[in-house]
Protein backbone atom coordinates (compact mmCIF):
# COMPACT_ATOMS: atom_id res chain seq x y z
CA UNK A 1 0.00 0.00 0.00
CA UNK A 2 1.27 3.55 -1.09
CA UNK A 3 2.72 5.34 1.88
CA UNK A 4 0.77 8.42 1.04
CA UNK A 5 -1.46 10.86 3.53
CA UNK A 6 -4.39 13.44 3.11
CA UNK A 7 -2.62 16.70 4.63
CA UNK A 8 -5.47 19.07 5.13
CA UNK A 9 -9.47 19.57 4.46
CA UNK A 10 -11.34 22.64 3.54
CA UNK A 11 -15.00 23.30 3.05
CA UNK A 12 -17.99 25.80 2.13
CA UNK A 13 -21.27 25.64 2.19
CA UNK A 14 -23.74 29.00 1.36
CA UNK A 15 -24.63 31.43 3.78
CA UNK A 16 -28.51 30.64 3.28
CA UNK A 17 -30.28 27.67 4.61
CA UNK A 18 -33.61 27.09 4.05
CA UNK A 19 -36.41 25.39 6.90
CA UNK A 20 -36.84 22.26 5.14
CA UNK A 21 -40.32 22.34 7.20
CA UNK A 22 -41.42 25.97 5.89
CA UNK A 23 -40.74 24.64 2.10
CA UNK A 24 -42.98 21.11 2.84
CA UNK A 25 -45.58 23.48 4.74
CA UNK A 26 -45.81 25.76 1.13
CA UNK A 27 -45.86 22.56 -0.48
CA UNK A 28 -49.05 21.01 1.44
CA UNK A 29 -51.73 21.52 -0.70
CA UNK A 30 -49.81 19.42 -3.72
CA UNK A 31 -48.79 16.78 -1.48
CA UNK A 32 -45.09 17.23 -2.66
CA UNK A 33 -42.04 18.39 -1.65
CA UNK A 34 -40.24 15.51 0.36
CA UNK A 35 -39.43 15.04 4.18
CA UNK A 36 -38.96 18.23 6.47
CA UNK A 37 -36.45 17.70 8.62
CA UNK A 38 -33.13 19.79 8.93
CA UNK A 39 -32.35 22.65 6.98
CA UNK A 40 -30.95 22.79 2.97
CA UNK A 41 -28.07 24.84 2.17
CA UNK A 42 -28.62 26.92 -0.94
CA UNK A 43 -26.72 29.42 -3.05
CA UNK A 44 -27.28 32.90 -3.83
CA UNK A 45 -27.76 33.85 -7.10
CA UNK A 46 -24.03 34.60 -7.43
CA UNK A 47 -22.77 31.44 -6.02
CA UNK A 48 -22.11 28.30 -7.63
CA UNK A 49 -20.38 24.55 -8.15
CA UNK A 50 -16.70 26.79 -8.71
CA UNK A 51 -17.13 29.56 -6.29
CA UNK A 52 -18.11 26.80 -3.68
CA UNK A 53 -14.83 24.96 -4.24
CA UNK A 54 -12.33 28.05 -4.60
CA UNK A 55 -13.89 28.68 -0.99
CA UNK A 56 -13.72 25.16 0.05
CA UNK A 57 -9.57 25.02 -1.20
CA UNK A 58 -8.51 28.69 -0.56
CA UNK A 59 -6.41 27.68 2.51
CA UNK A 60 -4.53 24.30 0.96
CA UNK A 61 -3.05 25.61 -2.24
CA UNK A 62 0.02 26.09 -2.07
CA UNK A 63 3.03 24.22 -3.25
CA UNK A 64 0.60 21.84 -5.05
CA UNK A 65 1.93 20.06 -8.35
CA UNK A 66 -2.08 19.41 -9.66
CA UNK A 67 -5.74 20.46 -9.02
CA UNK A 68 -8.85 17.89 -9.48
CA UNK A 69 -12.01 19.70 -9.87
CA UNK A 70 -15.22 17.06 -9.32
CA UNK A 71 -18.21 18.01 -9.57
CA UNK A 72 -22.16 16.90 -11.27
CA UNK A 73 -23.29 20.48 -11.91
CA UNK A 74 -20.26 22.83 -13.10
CA UNK A 75 -21.46 25.16 -15.35
CA UNK A 76 -19.61 24.69 -18.32
CA UNK A 77 -18.78 21.79 -20.53
CA UNK A 78 -16.46 23.14 -22.32
CA UNK A 79 -14.36 25.36 -20.69
CA UNK A 80 -12.22 23.44 -17.82
CA UNK A 81 -13.39 24.48 -14.09
CA UNK A 82 -10.42 23.39 -12.51
CA UNK A 83 -8.25 25.44 -14.85
CA UNK A 84 -10.50 28.35 -13.00
CA UNK A 85 -9.68 27.30 -9.64
CA UNK A 86 -6.35 27.14 -9.88
CA UNK A 87 -6.45 31.19 -11.26
CA UNK A 88 -8.98 31.83 -8.81
CA UNK A 89 -6.08 30.53 -5.98
CA UNK A 90 -2.97 31.99 -7.71
CA UNK A 91 -1.35 28.63 -8.34
CA UNK A 92 1.40 28.69 -11.14
CA UNK A 93 0.22 27.95 -14.68
CA UNK A 94 2.65 24.94 -14.54
CA UNK A 95 0.26 23.09 -12.35
CA UNK A 96 -1.56 20.27 -13.83
CA UNK A 97 -5.57 20.44 -14.28
CA UNK A 98 -8.21 18.01 -14.56
CA UNK A 99 -11.93 17.69 -14.24
CA UNK A 100 -13.76 14.50 -13.04
CA UNK A 101 -17.46 14.46 -13.62
CA UNK A 102 -20.30 12.35 -14.25
CA UNK A 103 -21.04 10.50 -10.65
CA UNK A 104 -21.17 11.31 -7.31
CA UNK A 105 -18.26 9.37 -6.41
CA UNK A 106 -15.77 11.05 -8.92
CA UNK A 107 -14.18 13.09 -5.89
CA UNK A 108 -13.21 9.47 -4.01
CA UNK A 109 -12.25 8.36 -7.00
CA UNK A 110 -10.12 10.89 -7.58
CA UNK A 111 -9.19 11.06 -4.16
CA UNK A 112 -8.20 7.56 -4.37
CA UNK A 113 -6.27 8.27 -7.93
CA UNK A 114 -4.24 11.18 -6.01
CA UNK A 115 -3.40 8.56 -3.04
CA UNK A 116 -1.96 6.58 -5.59
CA UNK A 117 0.33 8.90 -6.96
CA UNK A 118 3.38 10.67 -6.42
CA UNK A 119 2.80 14.34 -6.18
CA UNK A 120 1.57 17.11 -3.84
CA UNK A 121 -2.35 17.74 -4.81
CA UNK A 122 -5.74 19.03 -4.32
CA UNK A 123 -8.61 17.00 -4.98
CA UNK A 124 -11.28 19.80 -5.10
CA UNK A 125 -15.56 19.01 -5.43
CA UNK A 126 -18.28 21.58 -5.48
CA UNK A 127 -22.52 21.44 -6.14
CA UNK A 128 -25.21 23.50 -6.81
CA UNK A 129 -27.75 21.18 -8.73
CA UNK A 130 -30.73 22.67 -10.23
CA UNK A 131 -33.85 21.08 -9.04
CA UNK A 132 -37.87 21.57 -9.77
CA UNK A 133 -40.07 22.09 -7.12
CA UNK A 134 -41.95 19.64 -5.74
CA UNK A 135 -39.08 17.29 -6.64
CA UNK A 136 -38.05 15.36 -3.59
CA UNK A 137 -34.38 15.60 -4.02
CA UNK A 138 -34.79 19.65 -4.28
CA UNK A 139 -35.35 19.67 -0.48
CA UNK A 140 -33.20 16.74 -0.17
CA UNK A 141 -29.84 17.91 -2.34
CA UNK A 142 -27.50 21.03 -0.76
CA UNK A 143 -25.15 23.20 -2.37
CA UNK A 144 -21.67 22.92 -0.98
CA UNK A 145 -17.49 22.13 -1.21
CA UNK A 146 -14.87 20.62 -0.24
CA UNK A 147 -11.29 19.94 -0.65
CA UNK A 148 -8.68 17.44 0.90
CA UNK A 149 -4.68 18.00 0.32
CA UNK A 150 -2.50 15.03 -0.12
CA UNK A 151 1.19 14.92 -0.33
CA UNK A 152 3.91 12.34 1.51
CA UNK A 153 2.95 13.09 5.01
CA UNK A 154 -0.08 14.46 6.67
CA UNK A 155 -2.46 13.62 9.16
CA UNK A 156 -4.73 10.59 7.95
CA UNK A 157 -2.28 7.48 6.08
CA UNK A 158 -4.22 5.88 3.49
CA UNK A 159 -4.01 1.90 4.69
CA UNK A 160 -6.72 0.43 2.31
CA UNK A 161 -8.92 0.72 -0.65
CA UNK A 162 -11.73 -1.10 -2.89
CA UNK A 163 -13.48 -0.06 -6.07
CA UNK A 164 -16.49 -1.44 -7.94
CA UNK A 165 -17.93 0.28 -10.98
CA UNK A 166 -21.75 -0.57 -12.04
CA UNK A 167 -23.87 1.16 -14.35
CA UNK A 168 -26.43 0.92 -11.58
CA UNK A 169 -28.83 3.45 -12.48
CA UNK A 170 -30.75 4.76 -9.37
CA UNK A 171 -31.16 8.52 -10.84
CA UNK A 172 -29.99 10.10 -13.77
CA UNK A 173 -29.50 13.52 -15.31
CA UNK A 174 -29.00 13.95 -19.19
CA UNK A 175 -28.81 17.20 -21.51
CA UNK A 176 -32.00 16.16 -22.57
CA UNK A 177 -33.14 15.81 -19.23
CA UNK A 178 -31.14 18.22 -16.94
CA UNK A 179 -33.08 17.23 -13.75
CA UNK A 180 -32.69 14.45 -12.22
CA UNK A 181 -35.12 11.76 -12.60
CA UNK A 182 -34.92 8.87 -9.79
CA UNK A 183 -35.97 5.39 -9.44
CA UNK A 184 -37.90 4.00 -6.59
CA UNK A 185 -36.28 3.80 -3.53
CA UNK A 186 -36.82 0.26 -2.65
CA UNK A 187 -35.41 -0.58 -5.48
CA UNK A 188 -32.31 1.24 -5.10
CA UNK A 189 -31.71 0.47 -1.15
CA UNK A 190 -32.33 -3.13 -1.52
CA UNK A 191 -29.76 -3.34 -4.86
CA UNK A 192 -26.94 -0.64 -3.64
CA UNK A 193 -26.65 -1.84 -0.32
CA UNK A 194 -26.30 -5.71 -0.84
CA UNK A 195 -24.66 -5.58 -4.40
CA UNK A 196 -22.53 -2.31 -4.40
CA UNK A 197 -22.05 -0.91 -1.36
CA UNK A 198 -21.80 -3.37 1.32
CA UNK A 199 -19.22 -5.71 -1.12
CA UNK A 200 -17.02 -3.09 -1.67
CA UNK A 201 -16.44 -1.62 1.52
CA UNK A 202 -15.61 -5.37 2.96
CA UNK A 203 -12.79 -5.52 0.39
CA UNK A 204 -11.68 -2.25 1.90
CA UNK A 205 -11.18 -3.60 4.63
CA UNK A 206 -9.99 -6.78 3.48
CA UNK A 207 -7.13 -4.53 1.77
CA UNK A 208 -6.06 -2.75 5.11
CA UNK A 209 -6.09 -5.74 7.03
CA UNK A 210 -8.51 -4.45 9.64
CA UNK A 211 -11.67 -6.16 10.33
CA UNK A 212 -14.60 -3.51 10.19
CA UNK A 213 -15.72 -2.88 13.31
CA UNK A 214 -12.33 -1.33 14.26
CA UNK A 215 -13.19 1.29 12.05
CA UNK A 216 -14.07 4.24 14.05
CA UNK A 217 -15.81 6.88 11.88
CA UNK A 218 -17.71 6.72 8.27
CA UNK A 219 -18.39 9.09 5.91
CA UNK A 220 -20.25 6.96 3.54
CA UNK A 221 -22.60 8.49 0.87
CA UNK A 222 -26.14 6.55 1.21
CA UNK A 223 -28.15 6.32 -1.83
CA UNK A 224 -31.20 6.91 0.16
CA UNK A 225 -31.75 8.17 3.36
CA UNK A 226 -32.02 5.78 6.54
CA UNK A 227 -29.36 3.17 4.38
CA UNK A 228 -26.84 3.17 7.05
CA UNK A 229 -28.41 0.69 9.18
CA UNK A 230 -28.41 -1.82 6.53
CA UNK A 231 -25.02 -1.29 5.41
CA UNK A 232 -23.20 -0.88 8.84
CA UNK A 233 -25.23 -4.60 9.77
CA UNK A 234 -24.28 -6.24 6.61
CA UNK A 235 -20.37 -5.41 6.09
CA UNK A 236 -20.15 -5.47 10.66
CA UNK A 237 -19.47 -2.12 11.47
CA UNK A 238 -20.28 -0.41 14.30
CA UNK A 239 -19.19 3.02 13.70
CA UNK A 240 -21.26 6.25 12.80
CA UNK A 241 -21.96 7.70 9.67
CA UNK A 242 -20.78 11.59 9.94
CA UNK A 243 -22.42 11.97 6.44
CA UNK A 244 -25.97 11.76 8.07
CA UNK A 245 -25.00 14.67 9.57
CA UNK A 246 -24.15 16.38 6.83
CA UNK A 247 -27.77 15.48 5.19
CA UNK A 248 -29.65 16.74 8.09
CA UNK A 249 -27.62 20.21 8.41
CA UNK A 250 -27.28 20.92 4.91
CA UNK A 251 -28.41 18.58 2.46
CA UNK A 252 -26.67 15.79 0.33
CA UNK A 253 -23.78 17.58 -1.15
CA UNK A 254 -23.18 15.44 -4.28
CA UNK A 255 -19.96 15.05 -5.15
CA UNK A 256 -18.31 16.75 -1.88
CA UNK A 257 -20.69 15.38 0.25
CA UNK A 258 -17.90 12.42 1.61
CA UNK A 259 -15.02 15.03 1.25
CA UNK A 260 -17.79 16.96 3.56
CA UNK A 261 -18.14 14.32 6.04
CA UNK A 262 -14.57 13.51 6.18
CA UNK A 263 -13.92 16.63 7.70
CA UNK A 264 -16.37 16.45 9.75
CA UNK A 265 -14.66 12.75 10.85
CA UNK A 266 -11.33 14.28 11.37
CA UNK A 267 -12.77 16.72 13.87
CA UNK A 268 -14.43 13.96 16.09
CA UNK A 269 -11.68 11.24 15.79
CA UNK A 270 -8.28 11.21 17.45
CA UNK A 271 -4.46 9.63 16.20
CA UNK A 272 -5.05 6.33 15.70
CA UNK A 273 -8.48 6.07 14.66
CA UNK A 274 -9.60 4.73 11.48
CA UNK A 275 -12.13 6.18 8.72
CA UNK A 276 -13.84 5.25 6.16
CA UNK A 277 -14.99 7.15 3.41
CA UNK A 278 -17.08 5.67 0.58
CA UNK A 279 -18.24 7.32 -2.50
CA UNK A 280 -21.76 6.24 -4.07
CA UNK A 281 -22.84 6.57 -7.65
CA UNK A 282 -22.60 4.06 -10.49
CA UNK A 283 -20.12 1.70 -8.43
CA UNK A 284 -18.51 2.86 -5.25
CA UNK A 285 -15.17 3.77 -4.05
CA UNK A 286 -14.19 3.22 -0.64
CA UNK A 287 -10.53 3.70 1.21
CA UNK A 288 -9.78 3.65 4.71
CA UNK A 289 -7.58 5.75 6.58
CA UNK A 290 -5.65 6.00 9.79
CA UNK A 291 -5.23 9.14 11.88
CA UNK A 292 -1.92 10.00 12.63
CA UNK A 293 -2.24 13.67 13.94
CA UNK A 294 -4.68 16.69 14.19
CA UNK A 295 -5.95 17.15 10.84
CA UNK A 296 -5.63 20.94 9.31
CA UNK A 297 -8.77 22.70 8.93
CA UNK A 298 -11.36 19.81 10.65
CA UNK A 299 -12.36 22.19 12.91
CA UNK A 300 -13.55 25.12 10.35
CA UNK A 301 -15.86 22.21 8.83
CA UNK A 302 -17.35 21.50 11.86
CA UNK A 303 -18.23 25.45 12.31
CA UNK A 304 -19.55 25.74 8.67
CA UNK A 305 -21.82 23.44 9.25
CA UNK A 306 -23.03 25.05 12.46
CA UNK A 307 -22.68 28.60 10.94
CA UNK A 308 -25.28 30.33 8.44
CA UNK A 309 -28.49 32.06 8.18
CA UNK A 310 -32.03 29.81 8.80
CA UNK A 311 -35.10 31.18 6.48
CA UNK A 312 -38.43 30.16 6.22
CA UNK A 313 -39.01 32.46 2.43
CA UNK A 314 -39.93 29.93 0.20
CA UNK A 315 -40.90 32.44 -2.54
CA UNK A 316 -37.06 33.89 -2.39
CA UNK A 317 -35.30 30.01 -1.80
CA UNK A 318 -37.48 28.96 -5.07
CA UNK A 319 -35.97 31.95 -6.80
CA UNK A 320 -32.54 31.89 -5.55
CA UNK A 321 -32.16 27.93 -5.79
CA UNK A 322 -33.41 28.08 -9.67
CA UNK A 323 -36.82 26.76 -9.68
CA UNK A 324 -38.71 29.84 -9.99
CA UNK A 325 -38.46 32.00 -12.71
CA UNK A 326 -39.45 35.69 -11.73
CA UNK A 327 -40.54 38.49 -14.54
CA UNK A 328 -37.44 41.11 -12.84
CA UNK A 329 -38.93 43.80 -15.54
CA UNK A 330 -37.26 45.91 -17.90
CA UNK A 331 -34.21 46.67 -15.66
CA UNK A 332 -33.08 43.07 -15.60
CA UNK A 333 -32.82 43.38 -19.74
CA UNK A 334 -29.44 44.49 -20.22
CA UNK A 335 -26.26 42.21 -22.32
CA UNK A 336 -23.49 41.35 -20.45
CA UNK A 337 -21.38 39.83 -22.51
CA UNK A 338 -17.84 39.14 -21.70
CA UNK A 339 -15.29 39.47 -24.43
CA UNK A 340 -12.48 36.87 -24.74
CA UNK A 341 -9.76 39.12 -25.14
CA UNK A 342 -10.50 41.14 -22.17
CA UNK A 343 -10.08 37.92 -20.16
CA UNK A 344 -7.08 36.78 -22.00
CA UNK A 345 -5.58 40.16 -21.52
CA UNK A 346 -6.68 40.38 -17.69
CA UNK A 347 -8.62 37.35 -16.65
CA UNK A 348 -5.76 36.16 -14.24
CA UNK A 349 -5.54 38.97 -12.31
CA UNK A 350 -8.90 39.78 -12.24
CA UNK A 351 -9.95 35.74 -10.99
CA UNK A 352 -6.75 35.50 -8.72
CA UNK A 353 -7.60 38.97 -7.52
CA UNK A 354 -3.87 40.15 -8.14
CA UNK A 355 -3.03 44.15 -7.76
CA UNK A 356 0.09 45.91 -8.02
CA UNK A 357 2.39 47.71 -5.36
CA UNK A 358 4.70 50.73 -7.11
CA UNK A 359 8.49 51.23 -5.56
CA UNK A 360 6.89 54.13 -2.83
CA UNK A 361 4.96 51.23 -1.41
CA UNK A 362 1.21 52.19 -2.94
CA UNK A 363 -0.89 49.12 -3.12
CA UNK A 364 -3.45 49.45 -6.19
CA UNK A 365 -5.83 47.12 -8.44
CA UNK A 366 -6.14 47.28 -11.05
CA UNK A 367 -2.13 47.68 -12.12
CA UNK A 368 -1.60 50.26 -14.46
CA UNK A 369 1.52 51.07 -16.72
CA UNK A 370 1.18 53.80 -14.36
CA UNK A 371 1.21 53.34 -10.87
CA UNK A 372 -2.39 55.38 -8.80
CA UNK A 373 -0.34 57.54 -7.08
CA UNK A 374 0.44 61.30 -6.53
CA UNK A 375 3.66 61.28 -7.17
CA UNK A 376 3.48 58.95 -9.92
CA UNK A 377 6.03 60.33 -12.57
CA UNK A 378 5.70 57.51 -15.21
CA UNK A 379 5.60 53.91 -16.33
CA UNK A 380 6.97 50.67 -13.73
CA UNK A 381 6.73 47.63 -13.10
CA UNK A 382 4.63 46.58 -10.31
CA UNK A 383 5.18 44.02 -8.04
CA UNK A 384 2.58 41.43 -7.78
CA UNK A 385 -0.04 41.61 -4.23
CA UNK A 386 -2.72 38.90 -3.85
CA UNK A 387 -5.98 40.75 -2.03
CA UNK A 388 -8.11 37.93 -1.86
CA UNK A 389 -6.79 36.77 1.78
CA UNK A 390 -6.10 40.12 3.33
CA UNK A 391 -8.91 41.62 6.18
CA UNK A 392 -10.62 44.63 4.64
CA UNK A 393 -13.27 46.81 6.35
CA UNK A 394 -15.86 49.36 4.71
CA UNK A 395 -14.96 53.14 3.89
CA UNK A 396 -18.62 53.55 2.23
CA UNK A 397 -21.88 51.30 1.76
CA UNK A 398 -24.62 52.22 -0.49
CA UNK A 399 -27.80 49.74 -0.51
CA UNK A 400 -29.18 50.20 -4.25
CA UNK A 401 -32.72 49.31 -4.96
CA UNK A 402 -32.70 50.72 -8.71
CA UNK A 403 -29.55 48.35 -9.95
CA UNK A 404 -31.19 45.44 -10.83
CA UNK A 405 -29.84 42.46 -8.83
CA UNK A 406 -31.92 38.63 -8.33
CA UNK A 407 -31.45 39.24 -4.43
CA UNK A 408 -32.17 43.03 -3.80
CA UNK A 409 -30.80 45.47 -2.59
CA UNK A 410 -27.99 45.87 -4.53
CA UNK A 411 -25.09 46.36 -2.12
CA UNK A 412 -21.84 48.26 -3.00
CA UNK A 413 -19.31 50.72 -1.84
CA UNK A 414 -15.56 51.76 -0.93
CA UNK A 415 -13.35 48.74 0.76
CA UNK A 416 -9.76 49.54 2.62
CA UNK A 417 -7.59 46.69 2.54
CA UNK A 418 -5.30 46.34 5.65
CA UNK A 419 -2.08 47.07 3.08
CA UNK A 420 -3.61 50.57 2.07
CA UNK A 421 -5.34 49.44 -1.41
CA UNK A 422 -8.91 51.11 -1.66
CA UNK A 423 -11.54 49.32 -4.17
CA UNK A 424 -15.14 50.29 -5.25
CA UNK A 425 -16.81 46.46 -4.74
CA UNK A 426 -19.83 44.79 -4.70
CA UNK A 427 -21.09 43.14 -1.24
CA UNK A 428 -22.66 39.90 -1.23
CA UNK A 429 -24.32 37.59 2.17
CA UNK A 430 -26.23 40.69 3.31
CA UNK A 431 -27.17 39.63 6.93
CA UNK A 432 -30.49 41.21 8.09
CA UNK A 433 -29.08 44.50 9.61
CA UNK A 434 -27.20 44.79 6.14
CA UNK A 435 -23.87 46.29 5.72
CA UNK A 436 -22.92 49.85 7.77
CA UNK A 437 -19.34 51.67 7.24
CA UNK A 438 -16.27 50.26 9.42
CA UNK A 439 -17.84 46.36 9.07
CA UNK A 440 -14.89 43.88 8.96
CA UNK A 441 -15.22 41.99 5.61
CA UNK A 442 -13.20 39.11 3.93
CA UNK A 443 -13.03 38.59 0.21
CA UNK A 444 -15.26 35.51 -1.67
CA UNK A 445 -15.28 35.03 -5.51
CA UNK A 446 -18.57 34.95 -6.68
CA UNK A 447 -20.10 35.52 -10.59
CA UNK A 448 -19.52 38.93 -11.15
CA UNK A 449 -21.92 38.99 -14.92
CA UNK A 450 -24.23 35.57 -15.92
CA UNK A 451 -24.63 36.00 -19.61
CA UNK A 452 -27.71 33.84 -19.66
CA UNK A 453 -28.17 34.48 -23.35
CA UNK A 454 -25.00 32.43 -24.26
CA UNK A 455 -24.53 30.68 -21.16
CA UNK A 456 -21.41 32.18 -20.46
CA UNK A 457 -20.38 33.57 -16.35
CA UNK A 458 -17.39 35.74 -15.20
CA UNK A 459 -15.99 35.50 -11.96
CA UNK A 460 -14.88 38.55 -9.31
CA UNK A 461 -14.29 38.82 -5.74
CA UNK A 462 -17.18 40.43 -3.11
CA UNK A 463 -16.92 41.29 0.23
CA UNK A 464 -19.04 39.59 2.45
CA UNK A 465 -19.36 39.70 6.33
CA UNK A 466 -15.94 38.54 8.23
CA UNK A 467 -18.11 36.20 10.71
CA UNK A 468 -21.31 34.41 10.02
CA UNK A 469 -23.90 33.93 12.10
CA UNK A 470 -24.73 30.96 14.65
CA UNK A 471 -27.61 29.01 13.05
CA UNK A 472 -28.34 28.65 16.83
CA UNK A 473 -29.03 32.32 17.00
CA UNK A 474 -31.15 33.25 13.62
CA UNK A 475 -33.89 32.86 11.62
CA UNK A 476 -35.75 35.07 9.01
CA UNK A 477 -39.20 35.01 7.52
Amino acid sequence: MSNRYISGVGTALPLLRMERAAAVKALKFSGLGGRGAGFRAFSSWDEDAVTLAVEAARTLGTGVGAVTFASTSAPFTERSHATLLSEALSLPATVRTNDVAGSRRSAISALIQALLGTETGLVVAGEARTVPAGNPLHLAYGDGGAAVRVGDEGAARLIGHASLSQDFIDLYASREHPSPYAYEERFVRETAVAQIIVPTIKRACASAGIEPARISFAAVHEPVSGCWRDIAKAAGLTAPNVAADVSLAAGDLGAAHVLFAFALACHKAKPGDLILLAGFGSGCDALIVEMTATMPGAQAADEMLATGLATSDTLRFLSLSGALNLDWGVRSEFEQKAQATAIERYGRDMIGFIGGRDSRGNVQFPKSRIPVHPDGDGPEALEDVRLADLPAKLISVTADRLNFSPDPPFWFGLVQFENGARLMMEFTDALAEGFKVGDKVRMQLRIKSHDKRRGFRTYFWKAAPFKRPSMNNNAEG
